[in-house]
């Protein structure tokens, strides 16, 4: 069972054909909100003996290279799991490398993102974060504020059970003050106080690494997406990759609960 939830990477003829995999694809309903956890950056520079901050910098490009990919097929919202809340454990000096990595990224990436209509947001606790990535991530959000095309919705600093509690949190205060009622609580309530309130719940996950869990991502917003996972590493995952998960997710009865 947990050999058929992993997709294996294979080189196949209908990789060869990269632009009509899309324009098929475009007929079809698409995932409107795709979120990925990036997993296997250091296990990428391990195998290779290299320091675990080279995976953290190629997985940075191909970051790159996804959201391009990702706006070209039509993809409305890209959430990608680049930080969590657990990951303050790590060695300081890895830390401090994936806390400059949006400023590389964005100061590197920002015109780029910019001239393709790409809008910058992050979900995450700010407080935490070093100055300099608090100023490029606020500077990229703003300066692509007024782009309508693909939201590239970093999460930074994020663990879905703190932002649950969060949201629980100002649900209580608002009742404590009278705003609400015990009786308003309801799913869309709790959904309105989360990070991604503006948000549609993601369609489609991705991991990669070969890893089968969610790792303390989106647990309320992926109640009904369909996960994909992959063993290949995240420096390695490219665009025929997100075609195949995209097809994938284009082959599956969606029920919701209900029956097709």
């Amino acid at each position: 069972m947990i050999g058929k939830l992993i997709r294996k990477k294979q080189h196949t003829t209908k990789r060869n054909d990269l632009a009509r995999r899309i324009e098929m694809a475009q007929m079809e309903s698409r995932p409107a909100h795709i979120s990925i956890i990036m997993d296997g950056n250091g296990w990428w520079a391990t195998k290779k003996a290299l320091p675990r901050v080279v995976g953290h910098y190629e997985g940075m490009k191909t970051v790159r290279k996804i959201t391009k990919f990702a706006n070209k097929v039509g993809i409305k919202v890209l959430t990608l799991y680049a930080f969590s809340t657990e990951n303050w454990s790590r060695p300081k000096t890895e830390v401090d490398y994936l806390m400059r990595l949006p400023v590389e990224f964005l100061g590197t990436y920002l015109p780029e993102l910019i001239e393709q209509n790409v809008q910058v947001q992050m979900i995450g606790n700010h407080d935490n974060l070093p100055e300099h990535t608090k100023y490029a991530i606020k500077k990229a959000v703003e300066q692509t504020s007024r782009n309508n095309g693909l939201i590239l919705n970093f999460a930074l600093n994020y663990g879905s059970r703190d932002e649950i509690v969060q949201s629980v949190q100002q649900i209580v205060n608002k009742a404590q003050n009278g705003d609400i009622t015990c009786e308003d609580i309801c799913e869309e309530l709790v959904s309105e106080h989360l990070m991604t309130s503006h948000l549609s719940d993601p369609d489609l996950l991705i991991r990669t690494s070969g890893e089968i869990r969610l790792s303390n991502f989106m647990l309320w917003q992926l109640a009904y997406t369909e996960f994909w996972f992959t063993d290949m590493l995240w420096p390695d995952f490219d665009e025929e990759c997100l075609m195949d998960a995209i097809e994938s997710f284009q082959g599956r009865n969606r029920k919701f609960g209900g029956l097709s």
